[in-house]
């Protein structure tokens, strides 16, 4: 082993330079066969395929393999990730891979005793995962470090980088036009094992930006205003490009909240064009010797110029916006493309649109969307204007500092003093309340009750585990003047507020803030540690009793019989995302221990048949329980069984578990109007069927009583609809046809039981 281990995970100007020569090379061969302008998305994904000559590029149906230049993982789902990669037998990843313990970290009462508790209650998580890093030559980033997408921003995106990372919100390195793609756990695990990575080719999305950001206006707004425009499907199986002259006057940090939330669009990922701003952010975070190999390769890392003079005619859909005339917005509650306006809130709170009530119970402002210097700055603009005025926060604030260098250094220069004046409580480095890690004691969250976030998402029960909580999304500055009223029908560009002294007063829009600090970053005390040369005597921290951890067993291949007489365990009504599958928060702790983790299993799914939300009837016994016990119930008399799924089935988070626990407790196939791109690859990765009604209206014909017959499994094959056999409760009996998306290796998966099996089969043939 030659090369150091910093060699292997840090981006050099020389790894870089190399990875630009092989681009340019493989798009001198795709332009030789397509010969038309190429997009910027077409340019990174066809300059890492792995087969330009042969590679079938046809949008929407052709999957592509590509070979990522690197892997990131968060410690949730870097545990079944790790657990996974030790089935291989290998004894080194093959591309450069991090973990980041972001997710474990429970908000209570502030940073310091929060990562203390931390600390204490998931050492052996955390032992675990250093562990595994060391031995198998990852980069292990400790609790407290940051967010892994701002801290990918910070250390490892670059312009061009195809980069995949078990976290839905991965997209944020976009922001530096990185192609940043979020997936499950066992997409990265055949990466860092040294095969190629399938991607459905995904279609092509313009967002044509002009004029210039104003006033309240924030980049922030910009993604809220698409999401509306597009939904929460809009995106699926799309890459969106920002382009225009307006996209060059969005700040690096502005660029990456914008493509963070572009997962909320079901979109592959978004990106960026290289420009000045990515340059100045590069040298700000201590990678400036990067940049002359940037501009030397910069005709690699935009559209080509045909194409941003006419998108019409190189996307297949085009957004067209103007930032000067954008107003400041907000979504929710219940779902990130339920955008408005801000002068069109108070009206809605009035009228009692979607239950929403006036009184903010919380505020809450950063985490990996929304904590940048820049970010930071603007809402400290606010406080600082309060202040001056005597007013405080009305109601609880709370500061997520997306890494330790974003804290150290709005430490250092005021801005986290200032909010603090106001009544805001810094929580740790971590992801903390935006994915559910929140032990929230306010008695106000046992009624139904309204915060405000500057987070991405904002399904029921997303903040902290109650229904009844609403989800209001905007920027921190909008946010914090919520904080400051209490209210959410107040304006900050109308309405005023009382000073101490009862003088009313209006808050000023924030002043334009720096992108970086003009005295530079401080790293503060994140620490990466990096593995040895060479981890072959490094032992793998995992107790045998162990109830956090829990090795994993190769699942049983196919059997080759078809699937006969199923009972339907769950038929899902409406929005079904994967916090409904497999819910996160006081559950993340058992994420290393499938079998436990699986009693959560459905937990948050609407019952179409009752409404009831969690449960269900076991069709053998009659009784009602959870759809986790009737699923080990069903298993335990070999029973296989099947769910139904509604529109968008599995939109949101990565959680490779909403595949891994159905797979484990006896299910093998989900069949749904639609599905989202991530849980569709998840289950089909875990050897489960993924498949889609033919007519989207079927899905009404399935009962609580009926069983499913999968027949004809045998000669399964690409493009081949799958003939479905329901008996109906009333004795009789119809066939439906169903759809999928399988390529011919994706069937192979099916057959051997899942991904890793294949992998594993072909490296023991030699």
């Amino acid at each position: 082993m030659s090369a150091s281990p910093t060699d292997t995970i840090d981006p050099t100007r020389e790894s870089v330079a190399a990875l630009y020569a092989t681009m340019a090379r493989r798009l001198a061969v795709v332009r030789g066969r397509l010969r038309r302008p190429l997009t910027l998305a077409e340019k990174v994904l066809y300059g890492h395929l792995d087969a330009p000559e042969t590679q079938e590029l046809d949008p929407g149906r052709a999957y592509l393999a590509l070979r990522p230049d690197r892997v990131v993982f968060q410690d949730v789902l870097g545990q079944s990730g790790m657990l996974q990669f030790m089935q291989t037998g290998l004894d080194r990843v093959a591309v450069p891979t991090t973990i980041h313990c972001d997710h474990l970290i429970q908000a209570r009462t502030g940073a310091a005793d929060d990562l203390a508790a931390s600390l204490a209650e998931n050492g052996e998580v955390y032992g675990f995962l250093r562990s595994a890093a060391a031995r198998y030559g990852c980069g292990f980033w400790e609790p407290g470090a940051g967010i892994i997408h701002q801290v990918v921003l910070e250390t490892y995106a670059f312009p061009g980088q195809l980069l995949i990372g078990t976290d839905s919100h991965t997209p944020n390195g976009g922001g530096l036009g990185t192609c940043a793609v979020g997936v499950g756990g066992a997409d990265a695990v055949e990466v860092i094992a040294g095969l190629p990575w399938e991607l459905l080719h995904p279609r092509r999305i313009a967002v044509h930006l002009t004029g210039t950001l104003n006033g309240w206006a924030a980049p922030k707004d910009v993604i809220l205003h698409v999401a509306g425009a597009l939904s929460v499907s809009g995106g699926t199986n799309a890459i969106i490009e920002y382009i225009g002259p307006g996209a060059r006057t969005i700040s690096a940090t502005g660029k990456a909240t914008i493509a963070n939330m572009g997962a909320e669009l079901g979109a592959t990922t978004s990106m960026f064009p290289y420009d000045d701003w990515m340059a100045r952010y590069l040298a700000a975070t201590g990678r400036g010797d990067l940049v002359p190999v940037i501009e030397q390769n910069r005709d690699l890392l935009v559209p080509d110029p045909e194409v941003e003079a006419d998108p019409e005619s190189h996307y297949d859909r085009v957004v067209r916006l103007d930032l000067s005339a954008l107003e400041p917005h907000v979504s929710g509650p219940h779902t990130p493309d339920l955008a408005r306006p801000i002068s069109a809130l108070a009206a809605a709170v009035a009228c009692g649109d979607d239950n929403l009530v006036d009184h903010l119970s919380a505020a809450l402002i950063g985490s990996c969307t929304n904590s940048s210097y820049e970010d930071m700055s603007r809402a400290a603009d606010v406080a600082a204007q309060a202040r001056a005025h005597g007013v405080r926060a009305a109601v609880p604030l709370m500061v997520t500092p997306g890494s330790e260098t974003v804290r150290a250094t709005i430490s250092r220069d005021g801005q986290l003093e200032t909010l603090q004046e106001i009544g805001a409580v810094a929580l740790a480095n971590a992801c903390g309340p935006c994915i559910g890690q929140w032990r929230r004691a306010d008695p106000a969250a046992e009624t139904p009750n309204v915060i405000a976030t500057s987070y991405n998402r904002n399904f029921p029960r997303r903040n902290d585990g109650r229904a009844g909580t609403m989800n209001i999304i905007a920027s921190p500055e909008i946010v914090t003047a919520f904080a400051l009223a209490g209210r959410l029908s107040f304006n900050p560009l109308t309405d005023t507020l009382l000073g101490d002294d009862g003088t009313p007063f209006r808050l000023a829009p924030p002043q334009p803030a720096p992108d970086v600090p003009s005295h530079g970053f401080l790293s503060g005390t994140k620490t990466c540690v990096m593995p040895p040369a060479d981890g072959r005597d490094v032992v793998v921290a995992i107790a045998p009793a162990s109830e956090r951890l829990q090795q994993l067993d190769p699942w049983p291949a196919w059997d080759g019989a078809d699937f006969s007489d199923m009972p339907v365990l769950l038929k899902a009504k409406g929005k079904t995302t994967t916090d409904h599958i497999s819910p996160a928060g006081p559950w993340l702790n058992l994420r290393g221990h499938l079998d436990r983790f699986s009693d959560n299993m459905f937990m948050g799914a609407v019952n179409a048949f009752t409404g009831e939300t969690g449960r269900g009837r076991n069709v053998v016994t009659g009784e009602i329980g959870s759809f986790s016990a009737i699923a080990r119930a069903y298993r335990a008399q070999g029973l296989r069984w099947v769910v139904i799924g509604d529109a968008n089935y599995g939109e949101g988070s990565s959680r490779e578990h909403a595949a891994l626990s159905p797979r484990l407790l006896g299910g093998v196939a989900v069949i749904a109007r639609s599905f989202a791109r991530i849980h569709e690859t998840n289950l089909k990765k875990q050897g489960l069927l993924a498949l889609t009604f033919e007519t989207p209206e079927d899905y009404e014909r399935i009962g609580v009583d009926d069983r499913i017959s999968l027949v004809g499994l045998h000669d399964l094959a690409p493009g081949h609809a799958v003939t479905c056999v329901v008996r109906h409760g009333d004795g009789t009996q119809e066939t439906l046809a169903l759809r999928h998306t399988y390529g011919a290796a994706q069937l192979d998966w099916f057959r051997a039981g899942s991904a890793l099996n294949t992998m594993s089969r072909r490296r023991a043939a030699g």
